[in-house]
């Protein structure tokens, strides 16, 4: 069984900004894989369902960004899964708008939802997906809860249908089938 969480922050005013990029991402899961996520529970909304015949349950966190690991933590004790069998998919400034990085394990790097489910999970081995939101060019916290524009929009929903897919190998064939197939994606006009 697979916990996949995206990360976010409840309420509309957040609706695409960078910081939500997660949020989208169990979005796109949510209709391909025709799981409703709708259901309260674990500080959050989740649906339960399958993909590739596998257990999954997609939750976004309904805390603030930097409380995302309590939210997680009740999953995690719920449903008695390892480190292993939680992935999260979750915003990357280092990386730019249409890229996308598979990782095993790592630290923080700086970003509040990841500091929060380390501590939380008292390890930082779980796999993730890192979606790229580019660079900010001045105020952090004004690029991360900005909107992205018109193009940027049309770039991200070739990553996220990636993103799926990095879900459905990870599932299938584990993590690091999945970075080597998909680690440093980048739409093609971009190469």
């Amino acid at each position: 069984m697979f916990l996949i969480v995206g990360l976010g922050n409840p309420g509309k005013e957040y609706d695409g900004t960078r910081h939500n990029i997660g949020f989208e991402a169990i979005d796109y899961l949510s209709k391909k894989y025709n799981i409703d996520v709708n259901r309260t529970k674990f500080k959050g909304v989740f649906g339960e369902g399958f993909i590739n015949n596998k257990k999954v349950v997609l939750l976004k966190p309904s805390t603030y960004m930097n409380l995302s690991g309590e939210s997680i933590r009740e999953a995690i004790n719920f449903y008695k899964l390892e480190n292993e069998e939680v992935l999260v998919i979750y915003d990357d400034i280092s990386l730019e708008v249409g890229k996308l990085r598979i990782r095993e394990k790592g630290s923080a790097g700086g970003h509040n939802g990841i500091k929060s489910i380390i501590s939380n999970m008292s390890t930082d081995i779980f796999p993730r997906i890192k979606i790229g939101v580019g660079q900010p060019k001045g105020d952090l916290v004004s690029h991360v809860l900005g909107k992205f524009n018109q193009e940027e929009i049309n770039d991200l929903n070739e990553v996220i249908e990636s993103s799926s897919e990095a879900v459905e190998i990870i599932i299938k064939d584990g993590t690091k089938e999945a970075m080597n197939k998909l680690n440093g994606f980048k739409l093609s006009k971009n190469k």
